[in-house]
């Protein structure tokens, strides 16, 4: 996870949040969070980025529609960064 800058680091994060999320909804939850708009050319950029690097699988739900889901790799970054901040911040 390293080599993720932190938009895709928060990408994964919303991801593993959400059931087999789709791209708007991912969007609707990082702009809640970053408090302002994520532009379509930020998103789904990134998203593919992820998804060639393993760490998301991209479905389709309908034409139109992909979903989002973690592959077992992805979730095993996440884990690994979660007991490396540990050692860091304890809370």
């Amino acid at each position: 996870m390293y080599d993720l800058t932190g938009f895709q680091r928060d990408l994964l994060y919303v991801i593993s949040g959400l059931d087999e999320p789709h791209g708007l909804a991912i969007k609707d939850e990082l702009e809640d969070y970053y408090e302002k708009e994520i532009h379509h050319g930020r998103l789904y950029p990134n998203l593919d980025t992820l998804v060639d690097k393993g760490l998301v699988e991209k479905g389709q739900r309908d034409r139109r529609t992909n979903f989002y889901s973690l592959t077992r790799r992805g979730q095993r970054e996440i884990d690994a960064r979660r007991e490396w901040e540990h050692q860091y911040v304890d809370i």
